[in-house]
């Protein structure tokens, strides 16, 4: 029987405070993040200092040590910057099971070069040789790359003598577990305790113990406090993968895929450094960390302008409201927002005082499919009410709702209870992240789409979320709704 849980937010797993006093995550982690950087600043500087070194001597014959520390010393600042930002942006700040290798290294180091060849012509350098930057690149890639190297060893010494394990369950058919289970008996980069299997075909006979069905797969992940699952099947059934991959990430569990039995014998260049099994992670479509920060900084500062310039707006549509008919001029319509915690949704009122009371007997008109519910001619607006519905002015009350941290400018679109509660568990994974006043529903059809289409399209707007497509729906949105395309 399948345990129902409660929509989380899946970024805060556990409070903070006591996560760091009993797990002491947050400082295993920011020490990983010190080490590497402190590491590769060391690597960064001896490649700079070398490659200088061995100018001087082929070129005058001579050691020149302070000539050329002085000169490392006015060059590496920009020089480690730009590294420690690619580094980043290639994941090897990364945890151990995720921290790409050598090629990823040397790529990286590649563009850092580029930047700093590029940078330094612009600002006029000039050059009677470009040695110092390809010199530079090959010591880098000979520093940084056998530090790493000797870090990924001695770490993985301590983690296996302080006992560390990844509580891991299989997942898949029995061939295909077997396999995988046999490969990752001599996992070292990031050792695994593998807790059991659960197998979709009849029990197999890997050795492994058996857990259960996959239908007992939310008790299992409940009972054995697992912390990643590893699906080893490439054939695995996409429905099942689909609400295997929600109930894990719901709890936050890490979601990882092994590759087909014949890749894992198949040696390749992208391998994690003494990694004997690539996993490949399907992390929760949230926001965290860095882009969480750029998200809500972004979402602060434009709201904060936008209520300051459309002030004088806002109160004449609110003398409007109250003028038009009786009630309150803000309407608040309690909706679940991220993680399925209600809060109230600020609108402008543009119906009767007893418009809630009236909407059970209007079900039977209702124009939109799935959970919405929306009628073109809804006899309960207002006239005021009606203008303000066909140009959507009546949403923008929740820029204080965005200011308060309750929403986003952009992001999935806050449906009421009712709505809600007629949803399907695949369509609540868009509740991972704050609802938005405006998203991909605004600018691609609104009301016009399927509503698994609009879900499809949350999906997509958080798989590829950037600010600059923030931007872009933001813009979009304007002549969406000034041409009233599928509003109602």
């Amino acid at each position: 029987m399948e345990v129902e849980l409660p929509l989380v937010d899946v970024r805060r797993k556990r409070p903070p405070v006591l996560a760091f006093l009993l797990r002491m995550e947050t400082l295993r982690r920011a020490l990983r993040v010190v080490s590497l950087l402190v590491l590769d600043f060391a690597g960064v500087f001896a490649a700079i200092y070398v490659a200088l070194m061995v100018k001087a001597v082929l070129r005058y014959g001579e050691w020149a040590w302070h000539a050329s520390l002085d000169e490392t010393r006015d060059t590496i600042a920009f020089a480690y910057l730009v590294t420690a930002l690619l580094f980043a942006r290639s994941g090897l700040y990364s945890s151990r099971a995720e921290r790409p290798g050598v090629s990823r290294i040397v790529s990286s180091l590649a563009q850092v070069t580029v930047v700093a060849l590029i940078f330094a012509l612009v600002n006029g350098e000039k050059y009677s040789s470009y040695y110092i930057f390809y010199g530079t690149l090959a010591f880098g890639i000979f520093f940084i790359g056998s530090m790493r190297w000797l870090y990924e060893l001695a770490t993985g010494v301590v983690l296996r003598a302080a006992g560390y394990r990844r509580r891991a369950v299989l997942v898949g058919s029995g061939k295909h577990i077997e396999d995988v289970a046999h490969a990752l008996k001599d996992e070292v980069h990031a050792p695994v305790e593998m807790v059991g299997f659960v197998s979709l075909s009849p029990r197999p006979d890997n050795g492994l113990r058996s857990l259960g069905r996959i239908e007992d797969m939310p008790a299992v992940l409940d009972r054995h406090r697992v912390q990643e699952v590893i699906i080893a099947d490439p054939d695995f059934p996409q429905d099942q993968a689909v609400d295997l991959v929600d109930q894990c990430h719901r709890r936050g569990v890490t979601v990882r895929i092994a590759p087909s039995t014949m890749e894992i014998l198949v040696h390749r260049a992208e391998f994690v450094p003494g990694a004997s099994v690539p996993l490949f992670e399907l992390r929760p479509p949230v926001f965290d960390g860095f882009d969480y920060a750029v998200k809500r900084t972004f979402d602060f500062v434009v709201s904060l302008l936008l209520l300051v310039v459309l002030a004088p707006f806002l109160l004449l549509i609110a003398a409007a409201v109250a003028l038009s008919s009786r009630g309150p001029v803000l309407y608040r319509s309690m909706r679940p927002g991220m993680g399925g915690e209600s809060f109230a949704c600020l609108k402008f009122r543009t119906m009767r005082s007893d418009a809630d009371q009236l909407q059970d007997d209007l079900e039977s008109i209702n124009e939109a499919s799935g959970a919405l519910f929306k009628i073109r001619h809804d006899p309960r607006l207002t006239r005021v009410g009606r203008f303000l519905r066909r140009y959507s002015l009546d949403e923008l009350p929740q820029l204080l709702n965005v200011l308060a941290g309750k929403m986003s400018l952009v992001g999935p679109r806050p449906l009421p209870q009712r709505d809600f509660d007629q949803l399907e568990e695949w369509h609540k994974k868009r509740y991972l992240v704050l609802p938005g006043i405006t998203g991909l529903w605004q600018v691609s059809g609104r009301s016009e789409l399927d509503f698994d289409d609009l879900v499809r399209l949350d999906f997509l707007y958080l798989e590829r979320w950037s600010v600059a497509l923030d931007l872009a729906i933001l813009l979009k949105t304007v002549p969406a709704v000034f041409t009233r395309r599928g509003a109602f």
